[in-house]
């Protein structure tokens, strides 16, 4: 079902987080690689899974893939990436320099900024220098969720840009120079990208209203930047076989969904990678995707039989006996998290408590989840353009009166740096932290790995607003000992009852411990096993979900709700009340 006919030598596989990128990546490498060709698939993910997917431990320097001559891999591990980058940085002035000095530079290369380029440069390396990838046919990107892809594929302009307009000789990343000899590489990387005969951008979506949206918003962001050889593939499509009501509501909710597809995304090559019933992970598993007739199709429905968790009611309750505090609902992209905080706020709003939802996630539409209004219950996104234009009017206003007119032009320039964007909504999202002294704070934050960066930038903040001449919130200054209260910050890991899911749930866990903070429940989202669907593809893919449950219930999760694939979608009030049971 996928097309590998006249496939450039790049490769890129995007969308929405939970559509299916690494398995469609690694599912077309594979191919590539059993007809002949030398494929490397790379990972820009920092919540990457692909040594899972491909069952091979994997490093930051290509590793052949068990069992299969002539497919590699690797990936991109940002925070080693940074770590390297700042010791280039650095080294040179260690014998010249004295130690304080030495130390500063350390701790201006340490925010996220210095993450965000550093891994540019890896991902630059391997497209824009075609001798690094010189012993491979094809090289295979498996980009990270939609919104972290775009910052990443626009790097390259905006920092050259940057390069260009910046004449004080220091940045948020220390000294330009650095930054300067890369610059013929970025070049070389937005060429490339953007030559249809060198490179091929494969947007992944499923065939949901809510993922389509996203892929279009990226379809027309992507041809701003001049990246035009655009293919799209619905992945996972369902198509019912029998009369059972989940499989009914299933092929209905996705065949209105591809009707009603935005005429941009409707008109690239399109391909179907049809739903298959058990999991993606092993090399037999991605020969499936690319030849799904080899599947043989159950004649009756699975038998699965395990005590099932109680539903998010119980657990809402026990949060609303607190009155007040942070909910957070957090995991990898595309595994619910949205849902579930609109439910979460909905329910604590019908139970008579003052809340407020929003998101850290650029690619999520709380308000659309909601739908309508509700007593008790308001909404609200951050805004990353917004809150930039605020913080560098506040700064500059500040300034105005204090510094020359030459000063007032270096702070300018030091505040068109991508480093700003995350001061500016670090704040924002300390200021709705904060909200929850008052009420009830829902948060349904951004995929994984940032979100990990975003908690883990708070002294690289404080450097940076120092820096700056900014000013030091108090809402920020209380952020993560509130975090860290679990009287007052109730985490919620959200995952659904799959392998990949459950294993990256697993190692949130693990970072959130690391950084202080426990989650308070587990809510394991969209299982096929508790709609009680008798369909025999749907009821094989429910037996498949039990030791996943089993997993999060007894061993993984202080608390564990389960939530069933609904017939009726959890859209609106209505649809999130179904959720509160």
């Amino acid at each position: 079902m996928i097309d590998l006919n006249d496939t450039p030598r790049y490769l890129f596989f995007t969308g929405k987080g939970g559509v299916g990128k690494t398995s469609l990546s690694c599912a077309t490498g594979l191919a590539l690689a059993e007809r002949g060709k030398r494929v490397l698939i790379v990972s820009t993910d920092p919540a990457s899974n692909l040594d899972e997917v491909l069952e091979t431990p994997l490093s930051g320097s290509p590793t052949a893939v068990r069992g299969v001559p002539g497919l590699a891999a690797l990936n991109i591990d940002p925070e080693a990436a940074a770590a390297a980058y700042r010791e280039r940085m650095v080294a040179p002035y260690r014998n010249i320099l004295p130690a304080a000095a030495i130390q500063s530079m350390e701790e201006q290369f340490s925010g996220a900024c210095t993450v965000e380029i550093a891994a540019f440069d890896e991902f630059a390396k391997l497209l824009g220098d075609a001798s690094a990838t010189a012993n491979f046919d094809h090289v295979i990107f498996d980009t990270a969720p939609t919104g972290h892809t775009l910052r990443l594929l626009t790097l390259p302009s905006a920092w050259s840009g940057y390069i260009d307009s910046n004449q004080g000789g220091a940045s948020c990343l220390g000294p330009l120079a650095g930054l300067e000899k890369q610059k013929a590489l970025y070049a070389a990387t937005v060429d490339r990208l953007s030559d249809p005969a060198q490179t091929r951008v494969v947007l992944v979506a499923r065939a949901d209203s809510a993922a389509l949206r996203e892929t279009e918003r990226t379809r027309h962001e992507l041809a701003e930047l001049g990246v035009g050889n655009l293919h799209l593939i619905v992945n996972g499509l369902f198509s019912v076989r029998s009369d059972d009501a989940i499989a009914q509501a299933m092929d209905q909710r996705s065949s209105a969904a591809l009707l009603a597809m935005p005429p941009g995304l409707a008109g690239l090559p399109r391909q179907v990678v049809p739903f298959l019933p058990r999991g993606t992970v092993g090399l037999d598993a991605l020969r499936a995707i690319v030849d799904p007739a080899a599947i043989a199709t159950p004649e009756g429905p699975a038998d699965a039989s395990t005590p099932l968790p109680a539903g998010l009611g119980a657990l809402i309750d026990e949060l609303a006996s607190a009155g007040h505090g942070v909910v957070m609902t957090m995991g990898k992209g595309g595994v619910g998290k949205t849902t579930v905080a609109a439910a979460v706020a909905v329910a604590l709003a019908r139970r008579g408590h003052k809340v407020h939802l929003s998101t850290t996630d650029p690619a999520a539409h709380v308000a659309a989840a909601v739908g309508s209004e509700i007593t008790g219950l308001s909404v609200s996104r951050i805004d990353p353009a917004a809150e930039v234009a605020a913080y560098t009017e506040e700064v500059l206003s500040k300034a105005r009166g204090t510094l020359d007119a030459s000063a007032l032009a270096l702070l300018e320039e030091d505040l068109r740096s991508p480093c700003t964007e995350e001061i500016a909504v670090f704040r924002a999202f300390a200021r709705e932290v904060d909200r929850g002294s008052e009420g009830f704070v829902v948060l349904d934050t951004a995929p994984t790995g940032h979100t990990i960066l975003l908690l883990d930038a708070a002294e690289a903040y404080h450097r940076e607003v120092l820096r700056t001449r900014g000013e030091m919130p108090a809402a920020v200054t209380k952020l993560l000992p509130r975090l860290r209260d679990p009287a007052f910050t109730h985490v919620l890991v959200v995952t659904l009852p799959e392998a990949t899911p459950v294993h990256e749930a697993e190692r949130l866990q693990g970072d959130l411990a690391r950084a202080g903070i426990q989650p308070w429940a587990w809510v394991i989202e969209q299982s096929l096993l508790a709609s009680g669907s008798r369909d025999p593809l749907l009821s094989l893919r429910g037996a498949y979900e039990v030791p996943f449950i089993r997993r999060v219930a007894d061993t993984l999760a202080p608390r564990c709700a389960l939530v069933p694939w609904l017939a009726a979608a959890p859209v609106g009030v209505d649809g999130l009340r179904q959720l509160d049971y």
